[in-house]
């Protein structure tokens, strides 16, 4: 069964899912916010799921950013609609500078770069890819 990260935001959200053996991250696709739930039970009715990963926004210094408060009441509505499946948070700090970089790095031009949804999708990868290797390496 795959996993499935998101890079929760107030318009936008980036989605990103792993491969069936939990090996590598790929960007899904980025959506609207308000379609969030209903793009997730479109997804669930044909893909297996083993848990969600939601990116948490932490501030640099630690602290909560003005955004985990929305983070955290989605991950309410989100244990409603998929009871079946857990939720774990990861932290996200960085990742967005980290889906920047990694844009200049794969040579992707100005006018691409500047797309958020883009900027979305590649930090849930991150997030995603994070994830999965910090659980690998807290499995030894």
């Amino acid at each position: 069964m795959r996993l499935l990260a998101i890079d929760y935001g107030k318009k936008r959200t980036g989605i990103a899912v792993s491969d069936s053996l939990q090996l590598i991250a790929n960007g899904l696709t980025t959506v609207e916010t308000k379609t969030l739930l209903p793009f997730l039970q479109d997804y669930l009715s044909h893909e297996q799921v083993e848990r969600f990963i939601l990116g948490l926004p932490i501030q640099p210094n630690g602290r909560p950013s003005e955004n985990q408060a929305r983070v955290r009441s989605f991950a309410g509505q989100l244990a409603k609609a998929f009871p079946n499946i857990p939720i774990e948070f990861y932290d996200e700090r960085f990742t967005s500078v980290l889906a920047h970089q990694t844009m200049l790095d794969s040579g992707i031009g100005r006018k691409r770069r500047r797309d958020k949804a883009l900027v979305d999708e590649i930090a849930a990868t991150i997030i995603l890819q994070g994830y999965m290797e910090s659980r690998r390496i807290h499995s030894f």
